[in-house]
């Protein structure tokens, strides 16, 4: 692997309460709330913008919008943006794009989850409009995957997590942990 781009914005994905606590919590949490917690703060440090991407779930479920398990777990600070979508790709029907080029920025660090579902989508969907992205392998995380039809087994929720950060190719560039992620300082305009 070649040298590391620079980073010019971090967007958290669906790192929401219900997520990330209680019962409802993906395995192995309290690594991906320290490898974001990392990232998050190397952005604020460099002035980078920060942007959260914000899942409003349907009607009775535990991201419904209001409820206690929707909430950001992460307060964003003034200046900071949330972004809510009702789909996995957070570019689809919301002004990320639109904030992205307003900071003129052209690489990316993503973290958040789920991994195989709405980062890897929201992942996809930059590497196709254009933003180079820096995805840290700890800064996702998803749930077990159970088992299947035909008796196929279930799979751990690690390598699912490792299965999503494959399955987005060439292009994205994975780093082995939020540290090896470096932010640029931001320039005033």
């Amino acid at each position: 692997m070649g040298e590391v781009p620079t980073v010019e914005a971090l967007v958290i994905v669906d790192v929401q309460r219900a997520f990330v606590s209680g019962a409802e919590a993906v395995p192995d949490h309290l690594s991906l709330l320290s490898a974001v917690t990392l990232l998050l703060d190397q952005a604020r440090l460099a002035g980078v913008p920060v942007i959260f991407i914000q899942n409003d779930g349907p009607l009775g479920a535990v991201d419904e919008p209001y409820t206690s398990g929707w909430q950001l777990h992460f307060p964003p600070r003034p200046g900071e943006h949330v972004v809510r979508k009702q789909a996995d790709d957070g570019f689809v029907g919301t002004n990320l794009n639109d904030l992205l080029v307003a900071a003129r920025v052209g690489t990316i660090a993503i973290c958040g989850m789920l991994s195989e579902m709405c980062l890897a989508t929201t992942a996809r969907t930059a590497m196709a409009t254009g933003y180079g992205v820096i995805l840290p392998h700890d800064g996702h995380a998803t749930y077990d995957v159970p088992p299947g039809p035909g008796g196929s087994e279930g799979v751990p929720a690690h390598l699912a997590a490792r299965a999503a950060e494959w399955s987005l190719g060439d292009e994205v560039t994975i780093v082995a942990s939020a540290g090896d992620v470096k932010f640029a300082r931001h320039q005033a305009g």
